[in-house]
């Protein structure tokens, strides 16, 4: 099958969607489709190589093609979706695979018999999360126009009736698209992955002298929580925090710092600043417990497949992760982590104490959770898009 992949931001990017963006092209390429990447150019100097960037062999079945692009973002955003349709109708290709609304929606516009088959990969209803942002990365700023929502609800709605096959990252996503804009067939439910690699070297059985380590590893926007567990630290006698992040371009890197200052933890908290996709696993690996702090939103109660829960798995460690409807889709109290209740700093601080003083029960959960493991590999991803394509070719 000859898939067109289309993703409007530079390239290779260090965000969570570049890795997601690039892990799921390669192992569509592995499983022996040839998958074409449209992208911006990477703007690092000299350019860097996407599989060397994130710790990829070449598969000749991959081509990522880098638009040029100039001018305000505006232009830049037409020269994108110009050369994405252009491309789609060539007939060059059997399926249009996308996370992006605005082409999915043109796409979707056509006639049947004039396109390939399209398969649109929601992450979120956009007039939901647009209204959200601004809150959840305090930037009021950002607040969209009714106009601006009203046109995304229309997008959205386009798509839904009309992509031929549609991929959601969470079963609560697929329940909510459908309770807004009604039944439709084809909906897959095809969660994120991760690189299945070895798990680190655990902490020796007679090793007393080293503190119990609790590491997060992401961005540290506020509504990912980074702020709950730097609060819930403080509220620990002696684990210890390992933030694994933390880009020096933006504002909330120098937030989370003055909070960990503003605490007294400056003592107990290491922060790594931003790292390449290659290296995060063996920096995890210092790591006794894992953290998912998510916050209350849309986004994280119903659309996230967080990329850092699925390398947390291969990490055979204990996960303490918020209680929501999204990661107890991944995720059993108990069993494979200890659910928290979201934004409570004081619940994350007393898990964290009872996993800190309970080595064996560490020890359950972290084997418990690397069992899940294989079952979120990128190549188990792929063969869940599998479905999806087909329905789409076949339309």
């Amino acid at each position: 099958m000859k898939i067109l992949s289309f993703a409007d931001t530079r390239f290779p990017i260090e965000r969570a969607n570049g890795v997601q963006t690039m892990q799921t092209c390669h192992a569509l390429a592995t499983g022996g489709h040839e998958v074409t990447l449209l992208v911006r150019p990477d703007t690092a100097t000299p350019a860097r190589e996407a599989c060397t960037f994130y710790g990829l062999e070449p598969s000749p079945l991959l081509h990522i093609h880098a638009i040029p692009t100039a001018g305000a973002t505006p232009l830049r955003r037409a020269r994108m979706l110009w050369e994405g349709l252009r491309r789609a109708l060539s007939g060059s290709f059997d399926v249009v695979f996308t996370r992006d609304l605005g082409l999915a929606a043109l796409i979707s516009r056509l006639p049947a018999g004039r396109r390939p088959g399209l398969v649109y990969e929601s992450h979120g209803i956009a007039p939901i999360v647009s209204a959200e942002m601004p809150r959840l990365l305090g930037r009021p700023d950002l607040t969209p126009s009714l106009s601006k929502l009203r046109r995304l609800d229309r997008r959205e709605a386009i798509v839904w009736r009309s992509a031929d096959a549609y991929v959601t990252i969470t079963q609560a996503l697929a329940d909510d698209l459908t309770a807004r804009y009604g039944p439709r067939d084809r909906v897959f439910v095809v969660p994120d992955g991760t690189v299945v690699s070895a798990p680190g070297p655990v902490r020796p059985t007679d090793e007393t002298d080293r503190p119990v380590v609790a590491a997060y590893a992401g961005h540290l926007y506020p509504w990912k929580g980074i702020d709950v567990f730097v609060q819930a630290l403080a509220h620990t006698a002696d684990v210890h925090g390992l933030i694994v992040g933390g880009h020096p371009g933006e504002a909330d890197l120098a937030r989370v710092q003055a909070l960990v200052t503003t605490l007294g933890l400056s003592d107990r908290v290491t922060i790594t600043g931003l790292l390449e996709p290659t290296k995060v696993a063996v920096t995890l690996n210092a790591a006794d417990i894992l953290v998912l702090p998510n916050t209350h939103s849309a986004i994280s109660d119903r659309y996230t497949s967080p990329l850092k829960l699925f390398e947390y798995l291969t990490r055979a460690r204990a996960i303490v992760a918020s209680d929501l409807p999204s990661i107890r889709e991944v995720l059993t109290d108990e069993d494979t982590a200890v659910l928290v209740p979201a934004g409570d700093a004081q619940a994350l601080a007393a898990a964290l104490t009872r996993l800190a003083g309970d080595r064996p029960l560490r020890e359950r959960l972290g084997t418990a959770a690397r069992a899940l493991a294989p079952d979120y590999s990128w190549r188990r991803r792929a063969e869940r898009l599998e479905p999806a394509l087909t329905a789409a070719v076949r339309r």
